[in-house]
């Protein structure tokens, strides 16, 4: 999270691991490995920056153009997945949400006359909680 912030300019929340990478490469004339771990992040806020020496770009890029922009399969593989949990979590969300909507029009009677689904009969007679006490003039007539 602390690196993403400092070469990217942007904090965010992660999601979900989508893998690692191990490469070998030469600097100073000795060869390095290097392993770099994958997340689905949440963006939470900041500003894309590559001030960092390590970056050469940052960009938003939008999902659909992702993979003709990265390099190496591994890492189009990676994008891939990315694609697909991110797809499973909106497909799940949207579930979540439905099965929310549904619950609450269950638990609320339709005060409307609209349909008497979930709503709680009423007997003749019966009175409710904030229903004003009924007036004895209302039942005799006055003299």
């Amino acid at each position: 999270m602390r690196e993403v912030a400092e070469e990217t300019g942007i904090q965010g929340r992660i999601l979900a691991s989508l893998g690692s990478i191990d490469y070998w490469f030469v600097t100073e004339g000795r060869r390095v490995h290097k392993t770099v771990h994958h997340y689905l992040m949440r963006f939470l806020g900041g500003e894309l920056s590559d001030a960092d020496l390590e970056v050469s770009e940052v960009a938003w890029v939008p999902l659909s153009e992702l993979d003709s922009r990265l390099a190496y399969a591994d890492e189009r593989k990676l994008a891939r997945m990315a694609a697909e949990l991110i797809a499973s979590m909106a497909s799940s969300l949207d579930g979540l949400r439905n099965l929310a909507a549904d619950a609450a029009s269950a638990a609320k009677p339709d005060h409307e006359g609209m349909s008497d689904e979930g709503a709680t009969p009423q007997l003749q007679g019966q009175r409710h909680q904030n229903d004003p006490e009924p007036s004895e003039s209302l039942d005799k007539p006055q003299i």
